[in-house]
């Protein structure tokens, strides 16, 4: 190889002219594929290209454990959102019929449970968001 065919290929430039025409069989082409959607490899030729270059291939890891923690966690999300929206109308709806004194004395005596409710909400979306977070990094 010449100086600077190999200046080139250290400054990183892909001049890529040649091609490589490749028979596979349907079993060993969906062995390939298998393994290219278990990369992080964003096209099959970079994948191929990588194999056959003997360079490292960075896969793909999904703790599935974790993953259906995160689905339940999005359930229970969910679910605290629609009691807590829930919650909130009663409570509004309460406000609204003032009149009745004995509502004032409910609703001044469960506003310390509504808080209650929202700070534990609160928390818990806390963390579901770091358990997110760590999730989408593994």
């Amino acid at each position: 190889m010449s100086n600077e065919k190999e200046k080139m290929m250290k400054k990183g430039k892909k001049n890529r002219n040649r091609w490589l025409h490749l028979r596979l069989s349907e079993e060993e082409f969906k062995i390939l594929q298998k393994y290219f959607e278990e990369s992080l490899c964003p096209k099959l030729s970079d994948f191929a290209r990588l194999n056959l270059l003997k360079k490292p291939v960075v896969l793909k890891y999904r703790n599935t454990s974790l993953d259906d923690l995160m689905a339940e966690l999005i359930k229970l999300r969910a679910e605290l959102n629609s009691i807590g929206n829930n919650f909130n109308q009663a409570v509004k709806k309460l406000h609204s019929q003032s009149q009745v004194s004995e509502f004032k004395v409910w609703i001044m005596s469960f506003e310390t449970d509504k808080k209650m409710l929202f700070n534990s909400i609160g928390e818990i979306e806390i963390i579901i968001r770091n358990l997110a977070e760590k999730w989408l990094q593994s």
